[in-house]
């Protein structure tokens, strides 16, 4: 590898059009493909927008809303992981659906389930909140964790991240809604961390390591 781009998009949904998040999803990757990245991962509930209430899950996306995306990741040859609602057989739950070149349709999976992009590839692992048994796959050089955390939760998420970094030898990439999106190396020190506002966290891995940097969005 010469050199791997990687962005997370720092987004708050704040309705329930799935419509108008896709064509946003859409801005960011356009700019994500102008940066020349390879990966490209959202918050969770991205494409939904977040509960109503503490009970309630928006509806999912159908995969002819989701086709843009697809065909979008496609054409940038580039991995894009976005947020959804996923109905199961145990009700509806928090989801991701990763856009992979060449694949056509969405991969959909529960959060928080150990999923890697790219089938026989073992290079990026996604996972929600890590917890201290992820199952992680030895052959990973990324971690990607894609959350919707609040200000009360957001120093204690940081930490959580730089610990499982360290812990694990493994680069995360954490893409949060609305600020503190970040991204640690796999010695767990802070590359780049993003404040607030619609932007793009991306980091570069080459021979040297890696690399950060933010870019805000127009």
């Amino acid at each position: 590898m010469s050199q791997w781009n990687i962005a997370a998009a720092q987004y708050a949904s704040r309705h329930h059009c799935i419509g108008e998040h896709v064509n946003h999803h859409l801005h960011f990757i356009s700019a994500a493909a102008d940066l020349r990245c390879d990966l490209l991962v959202f918050p969770e509930l991205s494409l939904t927008g977040a509960a109503a209430d503490a009970f309630s899950l928006p509806c999912p996306p159908t995969q002819r809303q989701l086709n843009p995306l697809n065909q979008a990741a496609s054409a940038c040859n580039m991995t894009v992981i976005a947020g959804i609602t996923l109905d199961t057989e145990a009700g509806r739950q928090k989801g991701l659906a990763l856009f992979i070149p060449g694949q056509p349709h969405a991969v959909c999976t529960p959060l928080g389930r150990r999923a890697c992009p790219v089938p026989g590839k073992s290079q990026v692992n996604v996972l929600g909140d890590p917890d201290d048994a992820p199952g992680l796959d030895p052959q990973a050089i990324l971690m990607t964790s894609c959350l919707a955390v609040g200000e009360n939760r957001w120093t204690a998420t940081l930490s959580r991240m730089q610990r499982f970094a360290h812990r694990y030898a493994i680069a995360v990439l954490m893409a949060n809604a609305r600020s503190g999106s970040a991204l640690w190396d796999a010695r767990g020190q802070l590359i780049v961390r993003a404040d607030q506002g619609e932007l793009l966290l991306t980091g570069s891995f080459d021979q040297r390591g890696w690399q950060g940097d933010i870019i805000p969005l127009r």
